[in-house]
């Protein structure tokens, strides 16, 4: 079995070609311009395998310009070729959709022809049903709809191209709203919903996440995750006898465009929209009389596709990322019936989940890795363009995001963990986005090998103008079960405290001779708070708050000074053995970056929280209050599985959940 795939350095096109690596034999020729061949060549060690064999062509060109020769010698031996190079954009032109869409699919096409190929696969999309009224199967296709953007017009005609015009067998493929993986959340480029994201996070930090919202119902959406398309294109693909047909990649059932945003305002932990006006409403009673085209949603969905309102959503929302283009197409007028799809894949395993089950994943990919506002932050470019920034702690978690902020803003992390595997996949996506890093593998909780990661920083580094002590060590275990257990406090003053203060006084050095520099320390709000069962862990950031507090006095007329975060409770892997922090509000790791890139570029003494305050406040105005408060608190709380301790959960989880939602950010 052999494959040919256009795209297959695209989003949809790198995770099929992942699927046919892992699930198939034979050859993998994927098309690929002269000037992206290294990114190709990138592309094909991460697939880990020397049968994806790269053909040089442009997509503009006749046959998509593949030499004569290569063609004569592959004649008749290509049992499949997928078309997946084209425009999956709202947003673009009418000239780029046409060179891209109409052109592409025809020389696509006349390659396939060719080459003689078994079967040609084209992958579609459902704009193809233009703005279709009621149920679109898939043996349907030219039913006199219309096709209001470019993008709508550019893929009905290259799907009509190849039912019309292909010598050879076909297969289309029609694909929702595609979304990012729905295990790794991993996405290329902002699109469809991703649009709104910079709009809810700018919800989130301005509002609280129980303020309700009014919205209005604006109809069904569909999105689908990229690897149940790839998987479904796999698998429809090498089934029998089913050419000259159509299959729906969508959810079968259609999402509610508020629905859908609520999924991703919960991810993200913004205010939700309730709709007190929508279907329920409309569509039942004497409501349901009301003409379609007089319903609150047609007429909201009409205006906001008329010209007067996208100039005006241009000039306002647009300004906020959001194009017009696409709010006027967030919802779908068709229901795209998949049930031939859902009978192909029958017994396969491959189906569409829940968009709950995974936006939580969508949301945390794009915070970590597609949120350019740092990136765009002038102050922030300006504090760390060219400057290089020592991040310990940088394989996963708030050092990880913090390392591909600074690249964003222009800056080059130096990325120090013990995992050297981990810290050169972080450097990698640097490097693809075209920034720089650098790896130094080191076990911070070992006295020497920092003193030699120092020494090597030191000479090898032009400058070291930020150390962001970031790694750190967790143990939540009350003092109850810790007797026999005094290596838990010595293990957390191991890497906490004395690792800490090893690394910055081993760089002291070199920034005395700059003239320059600036620590962070990721200290706790248990400093502040004292919460029960983490005196190993609070005990260590205290000791480094107080030694920063000390030396700072003796090195600020060096240039050297020194910013302390209280950091309330993230969500990393550092909780992960505390299983009840899974029902606890938390930051994410990217909010926790935001709070590093804060303190390199303002540089302040401290970053607390307002709860961190106010727990400070009362252990200093009426200690024995507090301590009654936190002793109330260690009984609610029980020892983790992880401490050997008795299991949450019970009768009092619920007095949990309100205390852990009463005093957000705090460890329990």
């Amino acid at each position: 079995m052999s494959y040919f795939v256009t795209g297959a350095t695209g989003f949809i096109g790198r995770h099929l070609v992942q699927e046919l690596v892992d699930h198939r034999e034979g050859e993998i020729f994927v098309l690929v311009r002269q000037g992206s061949l290294a990114r190709m060549e990138t592309l094909i060690r991460r697939w880990g395998t020397d049968r994806v064999v790269p053909v040089v062509g442009d997509l503009s060109e006749p046959q998509l310009g593949v030499a004569k020769k290569w063609v004569t010698e592959h004649r008749g031996g290509i049992d499949h070729f997928f078309h997946l190079a084209a425009i999956y954009d709202m947003t673009a032109d009418d000239a780029t959709n046409e060179t891209m869409n109409v052109g592409g699919t025809r020389n696509a096409l006349g390659l396939a022809e060719a080459l003689e190929v078994g079967c040609f696969h084209q992958v579609s999309s459902v704009a193809a049903a233009g703005d279709y009224h009621g149920r679109f199967d898939e043996t349907m296709f030219d039913e006199g709809q219309g096709l209001p953007s470019p993008y709508h017009r550019t893929k009905y005609e290259s799907e009509k191209i190849v039912r019309e015009e292909a010598k050879v067998p076909w297969r289309v493929y029609r694909p929702a709203i595609v979304v990012g993986d729905s295990q790794t959340g991993a996405m290329d480029k902002v699109d469809g919903p991703y649009y709104f994201f910079p709009l809810m996070k700018l919800m989130r930090d301005s509002l609280p996440a129980w303020l309700p919202l009014v919205g209005v119902d604006l109809g069904d959406t569909n999105v689908v995750p990229v690897d149940y398309v790839a998987a479904a294109m796999d698998h429809i693909a090498h089934l029998p006898d089913r050419d000259s047909e159509a299959f729906h990649l969508v959810n079968p059932e259609p999402q509610p465009v508020v629905d859908m945003v609520n999924a991703f305002c919960a991810a993200a932990g913004a205010p939700q929209f309730a709709t007190p006006l929508d279907r329920r409403v409309t569509r039942s009673g004497p409501l349901s009389l009301v003409p379609r085209a007089l319903r609150p949603s047609t007429i909201v969905n009409g205006l906001i596709r008329s010209a007067p309102a996208q100039l005006v959503l241009d000039q306002t929302v647009g300004r906020l990322g959001v194009p017009a283009e696409v709010l006027a197409h967030t919802s779908f007028t068709a229901v795209f019936d998949s049930r031939r799809t859902e009978k192909a894949l029958a017994g396969s395993g491959i189906g569409v989940p829940d968009l709950e089950s995974y936006s939580r994943t969508l949301w945390t990919y794009w915070e970590e890795n597609l949120d350019q506002s740092t990136g765009r932050d002038p102050a922030v470019r300006e504090a760390l363009t060219g400057k290089h920034v020592v991040i310990t702690g940088a394989s996963s978690g708030i050092g990880h995001v913090t390392a591909l902020k600074v690249a964003q803003a222009g800056g080059i992390p130096v990325l120090v963990a013990r995992g050297k595997e981990k810290l050169e996949d972080t450097r990698a996506a640097i490097e693809l986005r075209g920034g720089t890093a650098y790896v130094y593998p080191c076990d911070l909780s070992d006295l020497d090998a920092i003193d030699r990661l120092c020494e090597a920083m030191s000479a090898e580094l032009p400058s070291i103008d930020f150390v962001v002590n970031n790694a750190g060590r967790s143990i939540r275990r009350s003092l109850r079960l810790s007797q026999d257990r005094f290596h838990d406090f010595e293990r957390t003053m191991q890497l906490n405290y004395f690792g800490a203060i090893r690394l910055v006084m081993g760089l002291v050095p070199k920034m005395q001779e700059q003239k320059r520099g600036h620590v962070v320390n990721v200290s706790s709000i248990g400093v502040q708070t004292n919460p029960p069962r983490f005196s190993a862990y609070v005990a260590s950031k205290a000791a480094l708050d107080s030694w920063s507090n000390v030396v700072a006095s003796e090195l600020v007329g060096d240039g050297i000074t020194f910013t302390g975060i209280h950091m309330p409770l993230v969500r990393t892997p550092m909780i992960a053995p505390t299983k009840i922090y899974d029902k606890f509000p938390t930051i994410s790791p990217a909010q926790a970056a935001d709070l590093v890139i804060r303190a390199m570029v303002e540089r302040p003494h401290e970053i607390n929280t307002m709860l961190g305050n106010a727990g400070a406040i009362a252990h200093t105005v009426a200690p024995k209050l507090a301590f009654r408060v936190l002793n109330m608190a260690y009984h609610v709380f029980p020892d983790s599985a992880a401490a050997k301790g008795e299991s949450g959960g019970g009768t009092r989880e619920s007095e949990q959940i309100m205390l852990a939602k009463l005093f957000k950010g705090i460890h329990w």
